[in-house]
């Protein structure tokens, strides 16, 4: 694990659409280890799925861009993204709430 940078950046999403029982988690965070990526993804019981990411600029960005699109079977329909202080060093599939 890499500690965090100072210039690292966090960010909350919350992506709706078809994007429950397709594998979006997991997905999900093999993309964000690609990225080196860090924080974490849940599904919530509205439907939606919820991810914290922190690392540097231009790789959150490029996870929020794949966010956009998601894994084969995803529709996305909204990817709201807000800053968010919370940093990681790992990057974990939690459960649902």
């Amino acid at each position: 694990m890499t500690p965090p940078a100072d210039d690292d950046v966090g960010r909350h999403l919350l992506i709706r659409g078809i994007v429950q029982g397709i594998g979006f988690r997991w997905f999900m965070a093999q993309e964000a280890r690609k990225l080196r990526v860090y924080g974490w993804v849940r599904n919530l019981r509205d439907g939606r799925v919820e991810a914290m990411l922190s690392g540097a600029p231009a790789a959150v960005a490029a996870l929020i861009h794949w966010c956009s699109f998601g894994p084969p079977g995803a529709r996305v329909d909204e990817v709201l993204v807000e800053d968010s202080p919370e940093r990681a060093q790992a990057f974990e599939k939690r459960s649902t709430i």
